[in-house]
């Protein structure tokens, strides 16, 4: 076995670390007050790229576009600026290279400890989608609220069914979220009634940021979509599950969903993740035309979800899965999304739903671990839960595992506070 290439920053070196030099990520960060500007993540240190891109470290094609707030600009460059950055960011922080390692002066100007830095929402999200594609998260929903026999609509085998949803609430991890308030419909009662959601719970999933955007009236091919995603995020989709089941029909979520989804802070590069793509799932019937792969678009993210009680000395694993078991590829929902002519923008998000594997510990929401509350989940405190409670911290996380190294994904975390009154 080869040796995995070093950086000179040794925390970045240890096989364990979510950020070696293969790796990576993108974010938008302040530190000691300062303004947001964008970094990459290193070990357990943040490489300024806004001090790089002023010392004339960073390709001509980029300059200026790493001091702001989101690196929209910077992905709006396409491609081969993308490629050149990284190639240049992997010279200048491996161990062979001291134009940085040697220049004192400007290595503690531009290395921020990850401990001090404050990370900030990675790009500004023009619209936001969220998928419904993994074939056991559907299939075990339907068997609660329709026929177990006839779980998947027939749809679902056919098309990547999905939503649009609301840009507007995405926040970045460790942005707590208020437990929200909406019309819940008991069933002992005629009317609905206007109450904070009983059933408030996480989803765990995956979601690509569109880099290249697409022409109104333009498809995005399959083959071509690929080239369209800029990186990957862990995304936890919270569900007021009491709101949506009473809402959701004719039209699907609204209030259930758009008080808040929470992203991680790094972008994985999907140039980072080239070595850990897999074969896609079977698929029966064979989709349409438009709809079949000529490449693999599955990637192989080995994913967890923790969850947390206010007080408690730790979090207990609650789920353990895999994000290459999703039956609908990221190409495929892209190809789907913009087959009518509907136009992508840079920023945009596109959630993946739920990443459910095929036992209850793989299970990607408390929804189908507990079902539906029925058979709550014990935690490490000896508390349980059917739902999420006002003080509950969930920590979700994921990586791609090498010979030697991790590309991984940090964490996305979000705390519940009790609902407004």
């Amino acid at each position: 076995m080869t040796a995995p290439k070093t950086s000179w920053v040794a925390s970045a070196n240890d096989g364990k670390t979510h950020f070696p030099l293969q790796n990576l990520p993108y974010g938008i960060f302040s530190a000691a007050g300062g303004t947001p500007r964008a970094g990459v993540a290193i070990g357990d240190q943040v490489l300024d790229l806004s001090v790089l891109d002023d010392a004339g470290l960073l390709p001509a094609a980029a300059r200026g576009t790493f001091a702001g707030a989101s690196l929209n600009r910077f992905i709006a460059l396409g491609k081969p600026v993308w490629s050149e950055t990284r190639a240049r960011l992997t010279a200048l922080l491996s161990s062979d290279d001291q134009t940085l390692a040697g220049n004192a002066a400007l290595r503690d100007k531009a290395l921020v400890p990850m401990a001090s830095a404050k990370m900030h929402l990675p790009v500004d999200i023009p619209g936001y989608t969220d998928f419904y594609s993994s074939r056991e998260h559907a299939t075990n929903v339907g068997r609660m609220f329709r026929d177990p026999a006839n779980a998947l609509l027939p749809n679902w085998l056919e098309i990547p069914i999905g939503y649009n949803g609301r840009a507007s609430s995405v926040v970045v991890s460790g942005t707590p979220l208020r437990r929200p308030n909406g019309q819940i419909k008991l069933p002992d009662q005629p009317r609905p009634v206007f109450s904070p959601c009983r059933k408030l719970d996480y989803e765990l999933e995956m979601a690509f940021i569109v880099g290249k955007p697409s022409m109104l009236g333009e498809p995005v091919s399959t083959a071509d979509a690929p080239s369209h995603m800029f990186g990957m995020v862990i995304l936890n989709d919270w569900s007021a599950r009491d709101i949506q089941q009473w809402e959701y029909v004719p039209l699907g979520p609204f209030n259930s969903k758009g008080f808040g989804t929470s992203i991680s802070p790094w972008i994985v590069t999907m140039e980072a993740l080239e070595p850990f793509r897999s074969d896609n799932p079977e698929q029966s019937p064979e989709p349409l035309d438009y709809l079949r792969q000529p490449a693999r678009n599955a990637y192989d993210i080995a994913l967890e979800v923790a969850l947390q009680p206010a007080g408690a000395p730790a979090a207990t694993t609650v789920c353990r899965t895999n994000f290459k078991a999703m039956y609908w590829t990221m190409a495929q929902q892209l190809a789907h999304h913009t087959v009518s002519g509907c136009n992508v923008r840079v920023g945009d998000l596109m959630g993946s739903g739920t990443i459910s594997g095929t036992t209850p510990d793989s299970f990607g929401s408390l929804l189908e671990t507990t079902r539906n509350g029925a058979e709550p989940v014990t935690l490490a405190d000896g508390t349980t839960r059917g739902f999420l409670e006002d003080g509950d911290s969930v920590v979700m996380t994921g990586w791609c595992q090498g010979e030697g190294y991790r590309v991984g994904f940090g964490q996305v975390e979000g705390k519940i506070l009790p609902a407004k009154r």
